[in-house]
């Protein structure tokens, strides 16, 4: 059985294009594998708490106290449904060019040291190590505008997809893949082309990865 982590940040619960992508996705994984496990986290509508300096003492504290741990549930909460998910199906249009709060908050809430990271200054420039593994993530986003791609118009100025994946491999992420609907302040026809070319793309994503799961490890790896 898969575990699928799907993860909301659209402030809106309606005419969401991320959403309607990510359901989509969901159920199309479901109609190939009705035996998966879907948990749904949705920091859209229920955003994280931003952390504070008191969360910060807690998280690198050797010994905690009681109010200290009260300080990490949350953050433990969202770390063991990271952990627990093989498949993490993230939601989320650009805000202004990069994450919206409630998904830069969860990023804050969810890496954190001796959890899903160890930080070692022995391994010398680079003494950060992610503890979790072999995960997968499907990055499902939405741009008002277009030709953020090299050479485009917009070239340089998503930073959306590469702080997401940059920072995704501190929760295990060795496979990534990425969806998105370009256009949407326009509304004209190349807006509904996007949207059909995204919506056409998550098929044989899905094969692609339910081929890949049933493969074993190795064909899960991805440069992308």
């Amino acid at each position: 059985m898969t575990r699928l982590l799907r993860i909301d940040a659209s402030a809106r619960t309606s005419r969401s294009l991320t959403r309607a992508l990510a359901d989509q996705f969901i159920q199309c994984w479901l109609a190939r594998k009705p035996q998966d496990e879907i948990v749904l986290r949705d920091i859209g509508s229920n955003p994280p708490a931003f952390i504070t300096e008191d969360w910060i003492a807690a998280a690198f504290a050797k010994e905690r106290s009681a109010d200290q741990e009260a300080v990490l549930a949350h953050s433990n909460e969202l770390i063991v449904e990271v952990a627990s998910a093989d498949i993490l199906v993230m939601a989320t249009p650009m805000y202004n060019y990069g994450m919206p709060a409630a998904l830069k908050a969860w990023f804050d809430q969810v890496i954190r040291v001796d959890k899903t990271f160890t930080f070692d200054l022995a391994r010398g420039d680079t003494p950060l190590e992610p503890v979790l593994t072999d995960k997968t993530l499907v990055l499902l986003t939405s741009w008002g505008e277009f030709g953020f791609a090299p050479g485009g118009i917009n070239e340089g100025r998503d930073n959306l997809t590469p702080h997401v994946r940059t920072a995704s491999r501190y929760l295990g992420v060795e496979s990534f893949h990425h969806v998105g609907i370009e256009y949407q302040e326009f509304g004209d026809e190349r807006f509904q082309a996007s949207q059909d070319a995204a919506f056409a793309a998550l098929d044989p994503l899905i094969d692609e990865l339910v081929g890949a799961r049933a493969s074993g490890p190795a064909s899960r790896k991805s440069a992308a």
